[in-house]
């Protein structure tokens, strides 16, 4: 599907406000794609009342929701290998009641859990305020309701 800004933090808002935790959805594409601002759109979906920033330098940051649903943002851009991910708690993720939102999810490699969602977003050059956005389903995550996908064995 191709989405503009205005549109792509609508779809977000809504599957933040839609989707059951505990959830990890892995953001992919390239720098300045819509990661980040898919990310806060999730999160204002969610319940976050306050600006979630990029977490490029801090790498994990924890954010309360509605209902106690907590919503963790992660940038992966800086890791360089999947062992420095134990350092960031990587294995206490996913409780419950978290949205575990996970940009550059490639970089954890095969630490990736086996049920998760990975949208991948593009910025095509002939429509370059537009995003090209693909949703895949790998293992059996909680549905998004609604939402276009195809289904994947691997991210």
């Amino acid at each position: 599907m191709r989405l503009d800004e205005a549109a792509l933090v609508r779809w977000g808002s809504a599957i933040g406000a839609a989707i059951d935790p505990p959830v990890l959805i892995g953001l992919s594409g390239a720098l300045g794609a819509g990661k980040s601002v898919l990310a806060r759109a999730i999160g204002a979906g969610a319940g976050v009342p306050t600006k979630m920033p990029s977490p490029t330098y801090t790498l994990v940051q924890r954010y309360e929701g509605h209902e106690g649903r907590q919503v963790v943002h992660l940038d992966l851009y800086r890791i360089e290998s999947p062992d420095e991910l134990q350092e960031l708690g990587w294995d206490q993720l996913g409780d419950t009641d978290e949205i575990v939102l996970v940009e550059w999810p490639e970089r954890a490699g095969d630490l990736m859990p086996p049920d998760h969602w990975v949208i991948e977003i593009d910025a095509p050059a002939e429509a370059p305020s537009f995003r090209d956005i693909e949703v895949r389903r790998v293992g059996s995550p909680p549905p998004i309701a609604g939402f276009p996908m195809s289904v994947s064995g691997s991210p």
